[in-house]
């Protein structure tokens, strides 16, 4: 994944939007995030720009973006950035390029959601909204969205690194959550639309509920149960049950099931990502740790050993 860094700065954002939409060239422009795969820069008071700097997947993740989101956004109960104009390799920047709206709000991992029950509601009627059968043609979900089993080998590995780094205190535990879920019957319906990267710095919160949902690279067709592994990250204790019950349509056992299992990897990939740079970007991402090690603490705590 790991790709030469970008330099961006305001002066380049500016004279690529002069080159290819010059009506928007003179909006105020300021640095917003650097995010795992796009510097994200603040256009005016209700646009952004997102230019990939530091990963090799990011230019086709921008491209699907643009091709899918905007006919899905207006269906969706919590704003997302919506596509707006899409920018083409250049001399001066040989990657693509996407202007989108603006979404406000502080990324989870920063500020967690602490209204519970709203949050749990918000969080379900926005994946309640996102689950549909896909279109023949979707994307598909780069190894995620498919049967949880064939993740056995990279579950391992993950637990193994994190229990040497001394970041898992009950392995056994997680091993008997991941058995479980793995164990399910694979998804039987159709390939439903999925985010795919739910992980708290992706959905933005305010007051302490969620107000939007960001960074739709990932954007595929697949099981569900990949998506409704967010609960176990995003909410505050107990919160779960309450995600389940207002989530439409009612999860099945084996679904519920395979959802633990996704959860485990996301909250094992955040914290090795999380941890001073391992498998990830030197420094790390430290805000990713906290969440994750709720995550994994939740779930051992409603293991079934």
């Amino acid at each position: 994944m790991a790709h030469a860094e970008s330099e961006i700065t305001v002066g380049l954002v500016r004279d690529l939007l002069r080159e290819q939409h010059p009506d928007l060239a003179d909006l105020p422009l300021e640095l917003g995030a650097r995010g795992w795969d796009n510097q994200l820069w603040r256009l005016g008071d209700d646009l952004a720009v997102r230019l990939p700097w530091a990963t090799r997947s990011a230019d086709m993740l921008l491209r699907k973006e643009h091709a899918w989101l905007p006919a899905l956004a207006p269906h969706l109960p919590l704003p997302v950035p919506v596509p707006q104009r899409l920018g083409e390799p250049s001399e001066r920047f040989p990657r693509p390029w996407i202007v989108t709206t603006w979404v406000p709000g502080e990324p989870a991992d920063r500020a967690p959601a602490t209204r519970a029950a709203e949050a749990a509601d918000t969080l379900a009627a926005f994946l309640s909204a996102l689950h549909r059968p896909a279109p023949t043609g979707a994307p598909a979900g780069r190894g995620r969205g498919g049967p949880l089993a064939e993740h056995a080998e990279g579950f391992a590995q993950q637990l193994a690194s994190a229990t040497e780094l001394g970041l898992i205190p009950d392995p056994d535990a997680v091993r008997v959550v991941w058995e479980d879920a793995a164990a399910a019957p694979d998804w039987a319906g159709p390939a439903m639309w999925l985010h795919g990267d739910l992980h708290p710095a992706n959905v933005l919160t305010a007051d302490g509920i969620f107000c939007g949902v960001i960074d739709f690279g990932d954007l595929f067709a697949g099981d569900p149960a990949c998506d409704l592994a967010a609960p176990w990250v995003l909410l505050p204790d107990g919160a779960a049950d309450r995600f389940y019950g207002a989530y439409q349509p009612t999860p099945d056992a084996a679904t519920l099931r395979r959802a633990r299992g996704w959860a485990v990897l996301r909250a094992l990939a955040c914290l090795l990502i999380g941890d001073a740079g391992v498998h990830g970007r030197p420094g790390g991402k430290p805000t990713w740790g906290p969440p994750a090690h709720a995550a994994l603490r939740r779930l051992t705590a409603t293991a079934h050993r």
